[in-house]
């Protein structure tokens, strides 16, 4: 698979099927994606990858929190500014539209909407999640290493045949999270990623992409 394919074939994949993922795959993706770009060669990242019995025990965990209304835990970042402008607003409720419509869930019927976001905790399905932390003392600059390091890893897991979904979600279950992997008190959650191999019997709609001249200028002699 070439690169170009990569990063075309990559998506949020929400369906995947029991199949291990064998950790010689996973150690040679995170090996390989050790080389990201970061900023003076901070490699700020801290991932640590949960399957087997760790993995459905944090599953069951959250799922106990979903099944008795446990509040969320305090989100220690900003996902979304609380004001979204525009061209941003419309994209973020496009997507909802999209990925709501295609279960067939109105976007009235919030009841429906979070029993369709609580597939979030049993990651899809996947065999596999990473979590991605972060030194509570860096600043922005090292925030957007993270988005390059998961993204390469995410590249590298299609080369491998494999399909993931980066998840924010986990960040208001950060204190589940840490039960299970038991990170150190400096680092904060960013995301979880599911990772495994699609169940290509679950539907799904590609969210498209704004045409080039909407977010690249080109400035030419």
């Amino acid at each position: 698979m070439d690169v170009y394919e990569a990063v075309t074939s990559r998506r949020a994949v929400r369906g995947f099927t029991d199949r291990p993922v064998p950790r010689e795959v996973l150690e040679r993706v995170l090996s390989a994606a050790a080389w990201s770009p970061s900023g003076s060669n901070l490699q700020p990242w801290h991932a640590y990858v949960v399957t087997g019995e760790p993995l459905a025990e944090l599953k069951k965990r959250a799922g106990e929190r979903v099944a008795v209304g446990d509040p969320w835990d305090e989100r220690e970042y900003e996902m979304y500014p609380s004001a979204l402008k525009s061209p941003y607003r419309e994209r973020r409720s496009a997507f909802g539209e999209e990925r709501y419509g295609a279960l067939g869930v109105s976007r009235k019927d919030w009841e429906a909407r979070q029993r369709a976001a609580s597939a979030n905790w049993d990651c899809f399905g996947a065999p596999a999640a990473l979590f991605c932390y972060i030194d509570r003392d860096l600043g922005l600059p090292q925030w957007s290493d993270l988005g390059m390091y998961l993204q390469t890893v995410m590249l590298l897991l299609r080369a491998e045949g494999l399909h993931s979904c980066p998840q924010m979600a986990w960040s208001v279950y950060r204190k589940t999270v840490a039960e299970v992997v038991s990170p150190p008190d400096g680092l904060i959650l960013f995301c979880g990623m599911s990772i495994g191999f699609e169940d290509v019997t679950v539907e799904y709609v590609r969210t498209g992409r704004a045409p080039l001249d909407e977010t690249v200028t080109f400035v030419e002699g």
